[in-house]
């Protein structure tokens, strides 16, 4: 059974600022933000000169729709995951991203804010694996998460705030070995989540956020 392609598992393991009562759920309804400030929030997952002219996908009340078409030649899209009902996930992906692991995740938060349960989502994204509905990166696919005002939390749903800025590489079947990591993850470097599985991830960690705070919020 596929798992959210979330790393929630990662990061709970490497935060330490966790806050035990400020707690959410999977299932139920996101709050709808603001369409500007939820642009602006998408875009900030990666640099400007990444964002800049990226599509950017606002949720509305039952699905994801096109908020900035942005420019057709950049081939990358923006977006707020939205994993857990309180959480903020700024992401970009690049096309082939877009194209493979966005349309399962995105799905994913839409059936979560329709309540369904993760039991019957994953049967879902399984059979539109199955009946080519969605398919895996034929090389691999990179999103950045670089936004400092991510909201994350943990897989007890616990809230994480904003972890440090990181690159995903989506590589189906990876693993730790093969690419000379430990398999305790070391954070100052890196490690691959869901190892061995299709949504293979090899999160790397970066120095600096895309953006300042601030500017964000402007």
């Amino acid at each position: 059974m596929l798992r959210p392609l979330l790393h929630a598992v990662v990061l709970g393991l490497a935060l330490g600022d966790v806050h035990a009562q400020d707690t959410t759920t999977r299932a139920g309804p996101r709050p709808i933000l603001d369409r500007a400030i939820e642009i602006r929030l998408a875009r900030s997952a990666a640099p400007p000169s990444v964002s800049g002219g990226a599509r950017v996908l606002v949720l509305a009340d039952t699905s994801y729709v096109v908020g900035d078409p942005g420019e057709e030649r950049s081939g990358v899209t923006c977006v707020v995951n939205r994993s857990w009902r309180a959480s903020l996930e700024p992401h970009c992906y690049d096309a082939e991203a877009a194209a493979t692991i966005m349309p399962m995740e995105l799905r994913r938060n839409e059936l979560r804010h329709r309540s369904r349960s993760e039991a019957d989502i994953d049967r879902e994204i399984e059979a539109g694996l199955a009946n080519g509905r969605y398919r895996l990166p034929a090389r691999p696919a990179m999103t950045y998460m670089m936004s400092p005002r991510q909201v994350l939390y943990d897989d007890a749903g616990r809230r994480v705030g904003a972890w440090r800025p990181h690159l995903m590489i989506y590589y189906p079947y990876l693993t730790n070995v093969q690419v000379g990591l430990a398999a305790t993850p070391d954070m100052s470097v890196g490690m691959v989540s869901e190892e061995g599985r299709p949504t293979s991830t090899l999160i790397i960690v970066m120095p600096n956020f895309a953006l300042e705070p601030e500017s964000v919020a402007r």
